[in-house]
């Protein structure tokens, strides 16, 4: 039997998945109102982002955990 070590699960995580998300700009100094609610509409959006990407992060190492753990037990004929 040829036994091969399973590449660690934070592997599979996508580098682009781990970098952190920009904030949106900041208005000009003199905005106004409408300034600050297109600020504030734009980093919700970049709040949206980076909330789905994380969440992506862990998945992907959640369910290699998983596959991971399955695969022992039918190694080891814990069905």
């Amino acid at each position: 039997m040829i036994s091969r070590a399973a590449l660690p699960c934070s592997s599979l995580v996508p580098d682009q998945l781990a970098k952190p998300t920009p904030g949106a700009d900041l208005p000009a100094d003199d905005a106004d109102l409408k300034g600050w609610q297109i600020f504030a509409d734009a980093q919700t959006g970049q709040l949206d982002k980076s909330n789905l990407t994380k969440g992506a992060a862990l998945d992907i190492i959640a369910k290699c955990e998983a596959r991971d753990a399955a695969t022992k037990k039918k190694v080891l004929g814990l069905f």
